[in-house]
């Protein structure tokens, strides 16, 4: 029996949405001087750091413009992304075309990102910023993007600061980032190519860092796809490890595969009976898969986003499944969720909690939190409640 209301989810995030979450954005992260958005926001909204960051106005971008073309056709949702959009276009790339990660406000680069995130976020935000508007040009420069980034990964050219000489590490976010990308790139612009390029983001997370032994998701293995003995080769990191779930289920969802959609669900479960906190309740942010001191000084501390994550994809799971566990999990999920990052004084989520769930840190924004996990898991979570 579900105790929440389907009706009374829906309400809640359509008004999370559009009355809380967009509005915060639109109101304190526009530079309409300098283009592009201020991200980091104080808890009343104030901007306490006027650099931007690659990996902010590509999420941004995509998250306006892909309100727009699949939820309401507003105006001003557009003339937001097209801050973001010419931004991009004239401060994003060095002379060899790769992007940097970080900006002074007025465009000035500031350092070189370590992988291929700024470009995949940025491909995602052109790719359906093209798709409202009808910019072909746009859509080219993200299709290029795009193909220059699966080189780069091809020749393992991955701008890294790690010796990959001494220790090879195959970590799960390159083929968790290259499907998602994949994925919104061919809702836009279809290309056969992309499905081998698919096939092998699957193979690698469910059957290569995904281990039946141990029933975990690891976020490192060794090329072979063999465990390393390091605090490395032991983390498990739950919030990854549910958002690489739910971009499964959604492509085991569109070609109709039940193995797919099955092995997902067993990786989600896996993930949170890693991840949850049996004493004060919540995600952790790391966990050791052996019980042994984590690397990370943060890992028990409670971050937006893994619970953001969780919230659709337990929403998906039990849309794709109808079995009472999803549900179950969906609701110990969204009470704590719920009861511990909204700000009632202020508006949007605390994205920092101390393990206990008080917050760490007040900020509405930084280098990391922008406009993303919160709003596209409402978005994304309103349309499979309306579909449930």
């Amino acid at each position: 029996m579900r105790k929440i209301r389907l009706t009374d989810l829906c309400e809640l995030y359509r008004r999370q949405l559009l009355e809380d979450v967009i509005p915060f954005w639109m109101e304190y992260s526009l530079d309409k001087e300098y283009g592009g958005y201020f991200t980091c926001l104080d808890r009343d909204g104030s901007v306490y750091n006027t650099d931007k960051y690659a990996w902010l106005e590509g999420r941004q971008v995509w998250m306006f413009s892909k309100l727009y073309n699949e939820l309401e056709r507003r105006p001003e949702w557009l003339e937001v992304a097209a801050l973001g959009v010419n931004f991009i276009c004239d401060h994003g790339f060095d002379s060899q075309g790769r992007m940097y990660f970080a900006f002074t406000r007025d465009g000035r680069a500031l350092y070189k990102p370590w992988n291929i995130f700024s470009e995949t976020f940025a491909i995602i935000g052109l790719a359906e910023y093209s798709k409202a508007t009808g910019d072909e040009d746009i859509l080219k420069r993200a299709q290029r993007l795009y193909w220059d980034v699966i080189g780069r990964v091809k020749k393992g050219d991955l701008a890294t600061h790690i010796s990959t000489e001494t220790r090879k590490v195959e970590t799960l976010a390159i083929p968790m980032i290259l499907l998602v990308t994949t994925q919104e790139l061919d809702q836009v612009a279809p290309d056969p190519r992309f499905a081998d390029i698919m096939d092998d983001c699957l193979d690698q997370i469910l059957y290569q860092h995904a281990c039946d032994e141990r029933k975990a998701l690891f976020e490192n293995i060794a090329p072979d796809g063999s465990r390393l003995d390091s605090p490395q080769g032991r983390c498990i990191n739950p919030g990854h490890a549910i958002e690489s779930a739910w971009f499964i289920l959604r492509e085991g969802k569109r070609r109709r595969d039940r193995k797919i959609i099955d092995r997902a669900l067993q990786i989600l479960a896996w993930s949170l009976e890693w991840g949850w906190d049996k004493e004060y309740g919540g995600l952790f942010y790391f966990v050791d898969s052996e019980g042994k001191p984590p690397e990370q000084l943060e890992w028990d501390m409670k971050l937006w986003w893994p619970h953001t994550e969780a919230l659709y994809a337990l929403l998906l799971a039990y849309h794709l499944s109808g079995r009472k566990v999803y549900w179950d999990w969906y609701e110990r999920v969204h009470e704590w969720t719920f009861s511990h990052f909204p700000d009632p004084s202020y508006g949007e989520w605390f994205g920092y909690l101390h393990r206990d769930g008080t917050p760490s840190l007040y900020l509405k924004g930084s280098m990391w939190k922008g406009c993303y996990h919160l709003p596209r898991s409402l978005f994304l979570g309103l349309k499979i409640l309306e579909e449930i």
